[in-house]
């Protein structure tokens, strides 16, 4: 979503981090770069404004200036700014405890995402132990019930739905109900919406919201619509007052000024970000890895959290002792082709590792060849995956055949494979020297 605001930025950090001392007028010059960059993000006007004065008054002070590193000084000051324009601190959800029913209203225009952020949000919260309940008042949209009830069965959560239903407010109510009377703790209401903010739309969304009484009243804004998300947004605080804003499509490729837009200006925090086409690809957004990632420092922390996800602690004591030992076999290796497409793929990991933002860009080729070794070792029989060496020219043949590539293709697979388990080994070994080392010198 921020590659380019990224790529501006860190050429700008390289150029200053190579400076022994920075001047007024190297500031001045790096602050204008940045103003041109955020307007470009489609960031407003008036965020910019107050940005730009306020990282120049703190980067021209006295302290920077005659710091040991300015460079880096410079750095963290245009690090706090865009963690205090994003919102300061991660902003979660205020629900009720579990004994009591809590209401999530969902509202926005039509296709900004309503629909599939419910089932999501439904999903993260039965994840965390929640009993969530899905209600679909969205009878505007065609086929927005349907898909609503479609979702709620992928992800085992109830779907409150009235067939033939007109009155939005009646269907709010009796899901409610039902939600209050079956002991659900969170009962999630989606909303219809229209193409553009309109009298109908807020009557419509002020008489749910009086029905429901929701303690969050979310709204959904599409990404992509830039710093538009900002006027729709103050339209429905005006209306509903707003508790939080989710923004959907972040994984796509807009330029950011919604999220670096909406705080500043609306005072409304950006709760949620959706990543993703899955189900469990929401994420809450917090400032300060937000921030890291457009000034392509990186997002460590998300990316454990997400390895932890997909693996557990004794797995991962496993796999490195496999490692060690060279144990590691071709079961294993397609086992992480699982495990990284559960990561959100390379890609996405490359962009959470400090200094890898943009670096790694799969082609076509690169995602081919990647599917084609998955396709290969599928096709080798569970013995012939334990054991590599094992897979004379016969094997080799059928294995080509049946995974629809080339002889040579798994020759090469083979080679690489044990090439990278000889570097695992060697890995492993220099790491287990270090830490003895450590040891006596009593570190």
């Amino acid at each position: 979503m921020f590659d380019r605001l990224s790529t501006t930025f860190s050429d700008l950090f390289r150029q200053m981090g190579g400076k022994a001392k920075i001047s007024e007028k190297n500031v001045q010059d790096a602050v204008e770069q940045i103003k041109l960059a955020l307007l470009e993000a489609d960031v407003n006007l008036r965020v910019v404004r107050r940005f730009v004065n306020a990282t120049l008054k703190e980067a021209t002070g006295e302290h920077v200036l005659r710091s040991v590193s300015p460079g880096q000084q410079f750095v963290k000051i245009v690090h706090d700014r865009i963690v205090h324009l994003l919102g300061d601190e991660a902003a979660g959800l205020n629900l009720k405890g579990p004994d009591t029913t809590s209401v999530i209203l969902l509202l926005g225009l039509q296709g900004s995402g309503k629909t599939t952020t419910a089932s999501k949000l439904a999903a993260r919260l039965k994840k965390e132990g929640r009993r969530p309940l899905l209600v679909a008042a969205d009878l505007v949209r065609p086929a927005a019930v349907d898909q609503l009830v479609t979702l709620g069965s992928q992800i085992a959560v109830d779907v409150h739905s009235e067939k033939g239903a007109k009155d939005p407010v009646k269907v709010a109510k009796n899901g409610l109900k039902r939600g209050k009377k079956e002991l659900y703790d969170t009962v999630i209401i989606d909303t219809s919406g229209r193409m553009h903010v309109d009298a109908d739309l807020m009557k419509e969304i002020k008489s749910v919201f009086q029905a429901v009484k929701p303690d969050e009243t979310l709204m959904v804004a599409d990404a992509m619509t830039g710093q538009h998300a900002v006027d729709i947004a103050k339209s429905f605080d005006e209306t509903v007052e707003l508790s939080g804003v989710i923004l959907s499509k972040f994984d796509s490729d807009t330029r950011g000024g919604a999220a670096l837009s909406l705080k500043s200006i609306t005072g409304k925090a950006i709760k949620f970000i959706g990543v993703g086409e899955k189900s469990d690809d929401l994420e809450p957004f917090v400032p300060e890895r937000i921030a890291s990632r457009i000034l392509g420092m990186g997002d460590v922390v998300s990316l454990v959290e997400k390895a932890q996800e997909t693996i557990d602690e004794q797995e991962a004591v496993d796999l490195q002792k496999k490692m060690a030992s060279k144990n590691f076999t071709l079961e294993d290796y397609l086992d992480q082709f699982s495990r990284m497409r559960k990561m959100g793929g390379l890609e996405k990991i490359m962009d959470m590792m400090p200094g890898m933002q943009g670096q790694m860009e799969m082609d076509e080729n690169q995602q081919k060849m990647i599917a084609h070794q998955e396709a290969i070792i599928l096709s080798m029989t569970p013995k012939e995956r334990q054991n590599h060496f094992m897979i004379g020219p016969g094997r080799r043949k059928r294995i080509a055949k049946g995974s629809g590539t080339s002889v040579h293709q798994v020759n090469k697979l083979i080679k690489d494979f044990d090439k990278m388990r000889q570097m695992m080994k060697k890995a492993a070994k220099n790491k287990k020297y270090q830490q003895q080392m450590m040891k006596q010198l009593g570190v």
